[in-house]
């Protein structure tokens, strides 16, 4: 079996060939169960939660579980919020083949998919990328979203200025773009195309009041019904789409509007299973699109595949 190392994981993770593999299994029509979702109780601070999430092709092809802790409260302890491992499997002999970082993987996944969404709902030249949030997922979506799009700015906002300024700091060391670090969020709203909000937030960050025609919204923090990065009024003025309908079930960015009458189930315009057999982009300037991920097992196994299948062509 093979052990990938954090650096290993990332390295056999390049963007365009694992947006494209999640794009192929979501095209194919690939579904995994819904992941087993556990609350850790924590008295001295935020609840932890545990997720393990399976996937297989079919086929006698590949299969996979993911075992992730999601702990909010690590920041204080300099320690990465999402914690994981992933377990790579052959189908058809139950052979285990690769243990990855799952928390590289996850953040690689995650940034991919939000990129993958975006493809068909923003701007195809888009220039300026506002990322709300300074945590392990911001720090890779610059890279993802540039594999679609031709950024040129990077403006990085976050509740902690300290954190804030560090990831600008990481980003302007790779001399990729013009990164710059906002506080006036409203201000720094106007001047994006695509708005990505990474946070853990427990209530919204970003107000449909601030946002315009022909902006595009990714939403990637909310996992849980009690957590949102968005109010209603984003909602109610935006064309949402969402990775699966598990976010109907686990994401307060849905879960909330649809409790006080902003949004409705009908009024979600598609998924990845739609998008992905798409041709060409949705884009409409006189419209704002928003897409809502909360991760997937089959965006998972794309990683998985993808990073095995690049170890197994060096050796």
């Amino acid at each position: 079996m093979r052990i990938f190392s954090a650096d290993q994981t990332a390295a056999a993770l390049p963007y365009p060939t694992l947006i494209a593999k999640i794009s192929e299994l979501f095209a194919a029509g690939l579904k995994a169960p819904l992941r087993h979702h556990h609350t850790l109780a924590n008295p001295q601070g935020q609840e932890a939660t545990l997720l393990l999430m399976p996937a297989w092709q079919g086929q006698q092809g590949f299969g996979g579980v993911k075992i992730a802790n999601i702990h909010p409260d690590n920041a204080k302890r300099g320690l990465p919020a999402v914690i994981a491992s992933y377990l790579l499997f052959r189908e058809d002999t139950g052979e285990h083949l690769a243990l990855l970082n799952g928390s590289v993987l996850t953040a690689r996944r995650t940034a991919a998919a939000s990129a993958l969404g975006a493809r068909y709902l923003a701007n195809p030249t888009s220039q300026t990328l506002l990322i709300l949030g300074a945590g392990r997922v911001a720090r890779e979506l610059p890279e993802a979203f540039s594999s679609l799009f031709p950024l040129k700015r990077i403006l990085i906002w976050n509740r902690s200025a300290t954190r804030a300024q560090s990831l600008v700091n990481q980003l302007q060391a790779l001399q990729c773009w013009e990164v710059e670090l906002v506080s006036d969020l409203k201000a720094a709203v106007e001047q994006a195309e695509i708005i990505s909000c990474a946070t853990l937030a427990q209530q919204a960050v970003l107000l449909g009041a601030w946002l315009q025609s022909g902006q595009h919204v990714d939403l990637i923090g909310s996992f849980t019904p009690q957590m949102r990065e968005v109010d209603d009024e984003t909602m109610q003025k935006a064309l949402v789409y969402i990775d699966t309908e598990a976010a109907l079930h686990e994401s307060g960015d849905l879960l909330i509007p649809m409790q006080t009458g902003a949004l409705h189930p009908r009024n979600i315009c598609g998924s990845f299973y739609d998008l992905c057999k798409l041709e060409h982009s949705l884009h409409d300037p006189k419209l704002i699109t928003l897409f809502k991920g909360v991760g997937h097992a089959v965006e998972d196994l794309a990683a998985a595949i993808v990073a095995y299948q690049a170890q197994s062509k060096m050796e």
